[in-house]
């Protein structure tokens, strides 16, 4: 017997044909493997903008509390305690003359209110608030708050108020001042304004600082029912109105940075919040 062969030869892939199957495959890969990594980085770097933002409000919710709450009790609920009632809604230096003399809140950080430290309270970028915290408990002592920008770290402190103390040097001892909120750029966006400024036009006008705190103050400042009318305390118009005694309302700004840019633009993400405080009592 003889086996008959049909002839037919079983073909394969040749060389060529597999290496560029292979190429086409690792190009796939590739480009998988870039929108991948593309992904992950819009997706850090969007968490990074959410916590910030989040980080932020929480901030700006406790700020908005203590001013609504500044200059409580006011000395006519005491009977003569000075620990036990607010001398003045907003407090500063004693090298300025607090309690007893007032001083004048400037623009630009400048103004009468100086600290110990150099700097002014209240304002652009430092506030000193008296006031209970607590006040389902009148036996609970008054106390200074104390906002303060440092670097890019804002920073808040609670020290218990203390008769013929300094304010500011209470509040700046140390271990008081702790971080509430991670890069805020109201004085210096990294690396620098401008480059902000190009990237949000709306979030730096002029190119210059944005003051974290700004004021209203009564006008005229005698305290009287109802409320009188406010004016913008760094107002040339406000006269002798602009003295901390005499803040009604704060405007409070914060404009935080993701601590990473855009992944795709290199551009810093910002946030900007604002809110408003009004101080409830009249401190009589």
């Amino acid at each position: 017997m003889s086996r008959v062969l049909d002839g037919t030869a079983q073909l394969g892939f040749t060389l060529i044909e597999l290496l560029t199957a292979l190429g086409i495959f690792l190009i796939i890969c590739g480009a998988a493997f870039t929108l991948l990594s593309s992904s992950q980085q819009r997706f850090k770097s969007e968490s990074q903008v959410l916590n910030s933002f989040q980080e932020a409000r929480l901030a700006m919710d406790q700020i908005v509390r203590d001013v609504n709450d500044s200059g409580f009790p006011p000395p006519a609920f005491n009977g003569g305690n000075a620990i036990q009632f607010a001398t003045a809604p907003f407090a500063w230096s004693t090298g300025a003359g607090y309690p007893g003399a007032p001083c004048n809140i400037g623009t630009a950080g400048g103004g009468t209110c100086t600290t110990a430290a150099g700097g002014t309270s209240p304002g652009d970028f430092d506030l000193i608030i008296e006031t209970n915290p607590n006040i389902q408990d009148p036996g609970n002592p008054v106390q200074w708050i104390r906002y303060q920008l440092v670097g890019t770290t804002l920073m808040r402190g609670v020290a218990n108020k203390v008769v013929n103390d300094d304010p500011d040097t209470a509040t700046s001892a140390a271990g008081v001042l702790a971080p509430l909120v991670q890069n805020v750029v109201n004085n210096g966006c990294p690396p620098q304004i401008p480059t902000c400024q190009a990237a949000y036009p709306g979030l730096f006008p002029g190119g210059v600082p944005v003051p974290i705190f700004t004021y209203l103050c009564d006008n005229p400042p005698v305290p009287q029912f109802p409320l009188p009318p406010t004016i913008s305390c760094t107002s040339a118009a406000a006269g002798a109105s602009n003295a901390p005694a005499n803040i009604r309302e704060v405007t409070i700004t914060l404009i935080v940075a993701a601590p990473l840019p855009d992944a795709t633009t290199g551009v810093p993400r910002l946030v900007q919040l604002t809110g408003r405080g009004r101080r409830m009592n009249p401190n009589l």
